[in-house]
């Protein structure tokens, strides 16, 4: 199951947007124009669908109040509202839909409130919010039925692929000095890698060293002089470290651990893992990052490889050049943000009728759609 349609209304950079989404889809846009505004739409869902230290009043308080998640340009009505169309391909019918409609109460605390929640299952709608029940005890609307295991009985499956989605953006520097920063280490709450060590540790075994074994392939072919990549724990402290054997004029010489593996390394490795581990919806943000532009022009062949084999979706941003020239990317797969003083609008390439032409002539997403996100007074920075 995919996400085939997302929705928002006055959504952090956006006042509204009404897109499809393919299997695989690369957004790109300006500095600050959204790009990591739109994944956190899905991270938004899967932290109110999560168990343990979840629901819509600790989503809304991780992100800092209501007023953080509206859109400026939100004037006349203030509702933040965010839909999605689950499916099984890109091109089938809705097997679920789930609307979640959000706002302060008008009087006292001001806490945020659910204007509507609303599920269908294909054309049936299973849920209306607020029902009789609301009317009552208005205290419900504070929290939604996709967080509450005996009201999502009948749509769970929608619950569980929210609580599934995944989302790295790997700091190397959190992995090689962990100790040094402190906060939670579980994979939910720590998107930037700091508890990744932990999280590859307490996989089963048997899966563990068969990831690290692809791993461990991959990484020979950008790094040749690797030989061998293991996790392993500190005989004192008990605390897991990955360790790589290089080929080396020292035949004996010792492996090296995380710490001395370069930021390159480091964000290969998890990008690696990540995509191995689950066929949950799977958000990256710039996986380019560190890595060599040879390593990053097979990116987007390694996640459609990935998608053949695992059936899940990836949604990427990226300002990588190198990433967006691979003649393979259809112009349907690249999501085009354009900020402006109304919010930022959304476009899908494949749309824009001049990009659709250049494509035509055999031209790739980096050629055709990149340099509509170049800033026009570019020029000027030099002369700082």
């Amino acid at each position: 199951m995919r996400v085939t349609r997302l929705i928002l209304k006055n959504w952090r950079n956006f006042r509204n947007v009404d897109v499809p989404l393919r299997k695989r889809q690369f957004i790109i846009g300006p500095n600050a124009s959204g790009k990591s505004n739109l994944l956190d739409a899905f991270r938004f869902l899967r932290d109110i669908a999560r168990l343990e230290g979840g629901g819509l009043q600790a989503a809304i308080k991780k992100r800092q109040g209501v007023s953080k998640l509206r859109c400026l340009a939100a004037r006349r009505d203030p509702e933040i509202a965010i839909e999605v169309h689950l499916a099984d391909g890109s091109e089938d019918e809705p097997r679920w839909r789930y609307a979640i409609g959000i706002r302060q109460e008008t009087r006292g605390n001001r806490q945020p409130i659910l204007s509507y929640e609303r599920v269908w299952r294909g054309d049936t709608l299973l849920i209306q919010r607020p029902d009789a029940e609301d009317a009552q005890d208005t205290e419900r609307l504070k929290q939604t039925y996709l967080e509450q295991i005996n009201a999502n009985k009948d749509f769970r499956e929608i619950s569980r692929f929210f609580e599934s989605i995944t989302y790295l953006h790997l700091i190397p520097q959190l992995i090689r000095h962990e100790e040094g920063f402190a906060g939670a280490t579980r994979f939910e709450d720590d998107p930037f890698g700091q508890g990744f060590l932990e999280r590859v540790a307490a996989t089963p075994v048997k899966y563990q060293r068969s990831r690290l074994k692809k791993i461990e392939q991959g990484l020979r072919v950008a790094i040749p002089q690797l030989k061998e990549l293991q996790l392993e724990r500190d005989p004192a402290t008990g605390k897991p470290h990955l360790a790589a054997l290089y080929s080396h004029w020292r035949p004996k010489a010792g492996k090296q651990r995380e710490d001395q593996f370069s930021d390159g390394t480091l964000r290969l490795i998890g990008l690696l893992w990540v995509m191995l581990e689950s066929e949950s919806l799977l958000l990256l943000e710039e996986p380019e990052l560190s890595l060599n532009a040879a390593i990053v022009a097979k990116l987007a062949g390694l996640f459609h490889r990935t998608q053949r084999d695992r059936r899940r979706q990836i949604l990427v941003s990226t300002h990588s050049y190198d990433l967006l020239n691979d003649p393979g990317i259809d112009g349907s797969e690249v999501m085009l943000l354009a900020p402006n003083a109304e919010g930022t609008s959304v476009q899908i390439s494949s749309d824009i009728e001049s990009v659709r032409t250049l494509m035509e002539t055999g031209l790739t997403p980096a050629e055709a759609a990149l340099p509509r996100v170049r800033p026009s007074e570019l020029e000027q920075l030099r002369l700082l």
